[in-house]
């Protein structure tokens, strides 16, 4: 082979490895990056499809309703603890800071954490999910023909 000819496949097989190197860390951040959704039921039976349950410390995305009466605060801190079920078993889930408005018992939420022991999520996040029926003014006025009023307008046409 010639200097030139083997400068060639240095320079190739040199940048299949970058190339190869560099997917290998992408991907390797991406894991550890991807939060997978479960239920409280998939917490503690595992996945329906392979049975695969999240591991200790694994970080995750739970959604379920807050079971009523199980909401309990701390009131030195903003320090919140509450349990969240679906149709099956319940998971507890710990949460400190502030709650969106929405939070309620009764209520869908979506929580991104990390799992501490078999049913206890440790959350960063608390998201409120709002009623499937709520619509934007603009886009009710759209669909129903009703042209929606401000109330500062309710006032100027006598309206109390």
């Amino acid at each position: 082979m010639t200097t030139r000819r083997q400068k060639r496949l240095y320079t190739g097989l040199s940048l299949i490895l970058g190339l190869a190197v560099t997917v290998g860390l992408i991907l390797y951040a991406l894991s550890e990056n991807i939060d997978l959704f479960y239920t409280p039921s998939e917490i503690i039976h595992g996945k329906k499809e392979t049975g695969v349950k999240p591991s200790v410390g694994q970080r995750l995305r739970i959604g379920g309703m807050v079971v009523e009466g199980s909401v309990r605060r701390d009131p030195e801190s903003l320090k919140v603890e509450f349990e969240l079920q679906d149709t099956g078993p319940k998971v507890i889930v710990r949460y400190d800071g502030i709650l969106p408005d929405l939070f309620r018992e009764g209520q869908g939420i979506v929580a991104n954490g990390y799992l501490r022991e078999g049913n206890v999520i440790e959350a960063f996040e608390v998201l409120a999910k709002h009623d499937e029926e709520y619509m934007p003014p603009d886009l009710a006025e759209a669909m129903k023909g009703i042209k929606h009023v401000k109330p500062s307008e309710n006032q100027e046409l006598g309206y109390k």
